[in-house]
């Protein structure tokens, strides 16, 4: 009997309400749906009347449609909150992956279903790949790509349509592949929907829902997927346009920074190129440039004369260990070098002011030399007349040094210095090796307070010692100095010491001669390109030296004996003498001596200690005879 029929009798409003009391129950503590079909069977089951049964039936019916709205509203609700929820996420959007995630476990969720997964569209590759999945339990499933057509997600991402299939294996309207069969079969998916996700007109990927048994998914939770795919749309062009927002603001800031490091260093390279040209016109000096190089770069700037191994003559700053040096040269030949100390990582407009700096220091050294060369002019006389002519009045010849800041009442010495190479050179090339000599030394002469002239295919100079200085040292200097400005080796020779340069006459002469003999001798040695004296080449030099200088050449050669003779009460002096005489024969020294050979050899070892290891070489022991017959012919004309 339905609701409808006219000729059904109405029931008393108590026994109507008697009959719906039980389903208000229900109702209110939200009943499953078989729960409802209880009240009736009871009443049956009391003998109830027909009338009461199918009163029952309509409070049935009537409660299970409310019950079916509250359902639905509360579905909505449900779904309303979720996707409220989706949009919250969206508008504090930070990691795109994790709100794509939320969306798939909402979905899956919402809809009821084991699996709910999200494809993106890879333009590059023409298809589909797995982005997100949630209830997934098959690593091959969710590493699938799908061709576009292939599979119903393909259809989907073809066609932009949403597709739904009870049965994926039965169904035919799209194309199946093994890879994605064994996929789905894998996960153990029947029942799959579908929905594009959108970007105007584009689709950029697909949103699923699935189950593992046949199920049909209704109009409503198309929808719903379809809500939730727009959702996750959106949410993708927003992480885009994220990305591409912080990329563009990283490329503008790397422009801006660009702009303001170039804008710094045109700010330097201006300040650096106004400040040289102060220098230059106000006339300062290698230091000013190094001091105001300094200032420019933040660092430490300091000129060194002479090459350096790393400085290249082209003129290019390089690196060097932490440092940067530019070589200062001009016409081939090497002043010295800038080095920019704690500068490791220069930049390149920096190098360039630095080489530029390297540059005007050469220009102002030029200048200067130009400036100084009436100097070293004036210089030269001074030195050729001390040669020359030696009778010329002591107290103007003095004046004059004076006026040249070169001081005649200290120790100076004559240095013979001449270039030399394995094979002659053409008759321009000599000529041009001896201006290049000529200028460097007059220089060098300069800056220690001394004089220089060219003279006999070489240079001459007269250059003081200093307190603790010998005419040795001297001369390994200015050789070492000579040979690096020049790139060329350079051989001097120097004379013994002349006290007081303008006191005798002729002093300056035979001390030139005595330089230009130990050159000599250092070129017949093969020692060209070394700086040495008279007392560095022994006995040869003895016989080189005008001055004779016996007592020191007896000192410089056994003096150490001597000493420890004198000190000690032994008699080494005399065992060197016998064991000479006895054709260096220990056995043939104990006899002459009247010792034992033991003796005689701790003699000999005490010896080696004082003079060397090597003093039984030819050579030495040569001078070590020559010396011990000075020696004795000085003790017999003393006595």
């Amino acid at each position: 009997m339905s609701d409808d029929q006219p000729d059904q009798p109405a029931l008393p409003d108590h026994l109507a309400y008697t009959e719906q009391l039980p389903y208000l129950e229900l109702l209110a503590r939200g009943a499953a749906g078989v729960a409802y079909d209880r009240p009736v069977l009871l009443a049956r089951a009391e003998g109830a009347g027909p009338e009461a049964l199918a009163a029952l039936e309509r409070a049935k019916r009537l409660a299970l449609r409310v019950r079916a709205e509250l359902e639905g509203r509360r579905r909505r609700e449900a779904e309303l909150s979720a996707l409220f929820e989706t949009a919250h996420d969206l508008a504090g959007l930070r990691d795109l992956d994790a709100v794509l995630r939320a969306i798939v476990q909402r979905a899956r969720s919402l809809l009821g279903t084991e699996v709910a997964y999200l494809s993106l569209n890879d333009p590059a590759a023409g298809d589909t790949y797995m982005r997100v999945t949630e209830g997934s339990v098959s690593a091959r499933f969710q590493q699938l790509r799908l061709g576009m057509g292939e599979g119903l997600g393909g259809l989907v991402a073809q066609t932009a349509r949403p597709y739904v299939t009870e049965s994926y294996f039965d169904d035919e309207r799209f194309r199946h592949t093994r890879a994605i069969d064994s996929g789905v079969r894998d996960e153990g998916l029947v029942a799959i929907l579908g929905v594009p996700l959108m970007l105007g007109s584009q689709v950029i990927g697909v949103l699923f829902a699935a189950d593992r048994r046949a199920r049909v998914f209704e109009r409503e939770q198309i929808a719903l997927l379809g809500s939730f795919a727009a959702h996750a749309a959106v949410a993708i062009d927003t992480a885009n346009l994220l990305a591409e927002t912080r990329t563009a603001l990283a490329e503008l800031e790397r422009a801006n920074e660009i702009i303001r490091a170039h804008s710094g260093v045109i700010e330097r390279a201006s300040d650096v190129h106004d400040r040289l040209t102060e220098l230059v016109l106000r006339g300062g000096g290698v230091q000013d440039v190094a001091a105001a190089l300094a200032e420019v770069l933040g660092g430490t700037v300091e000129f060194t004369e002479g090459p350096l191994p790393a400085a290249h003559g082209d003129g290019h700053a390089v690196r060097h260990g932490d440092d940067w040096v530019a070589a200062v040269s001009a016409g081939g030949e090497v002043f010295g070098a800038l080095v920019v100390h704690g500068h490791p990582d220069l930049d390149p407009v920096d190098r360039r002011t630095l080489e530029r700096a390297a540059m005007v220091t050469s220009l102002l050294l030029l200048a200067r030399r130009s400036a100084g060369e009436a100097e070293q002019r004036v210089r030269g006389e001074l030195l050729d007349d001390l040669l020359d002519a030696p009778d010329r009045d002591r107290r103007l010849l003095k004046e004059r040094a004076a006026r040249l800041r070169t001081d005649f009442d200290v120790p100076h010495a004559v240095l013979a210095a001449r270039i030399d190479r394995p094979a002659p050179g053409s008759v321009e090339r000599d000529g041009a090796d001896r201006q290049r000599l000529w200028s460097a030394a007059s220089h060098l002469a300069a800056t220690r307070h001394g004089l220089a002239s060219a003279r006999d295919g070489g240079t001459v100079l007269l250059l003081p010692l200093g307190p603790d200085g010998t005419a040795a040292d001297l001369a390994r200097q200015v050789a070492r100095h000579l040979g690096g400005a020049l790139r060329e080796p350079v051989t001097v020779g120097a004379s013994s010491p002349v006290d007081e340069p303008a006191a005798r006459p002729g002093a300056i002469s035979a001390a030139y001669t005595e330089a230009r003999r130990c050159l000599e001798a250092l070129r017949l040695l093969g020692r060209s390109g070394e700086g040495a004296a008279a007392q560095d080449l022994g006995f040869l030099g003895l016989l080189l030296a005008d001055t004779r200088d016996i007592a020191g050449f007896v000192t410089r050669t056994i003096g150490q004996v001597i000493a420890y003779d004198r000190r000690r009460g032994t008699d080494l002096v005399r065992t060197l003498d016998a064991y000479f005489a006895s054709g260096m024969s220990p056995a043939r020294t104990k006899d002459a001596l009247h010792v034992h050979v033991n003796t005689v050899a701790q003699r000999l070892e005490r010896i080696a200690c004082l003079l060397g290891p090597d003093w039984q070489s030819p050579a030495r022991a040569l001078e070590v005879q020559l010396a011990l017959r000075l020696h004795s012919m000085s003790a017999a004309v003393t006595h």
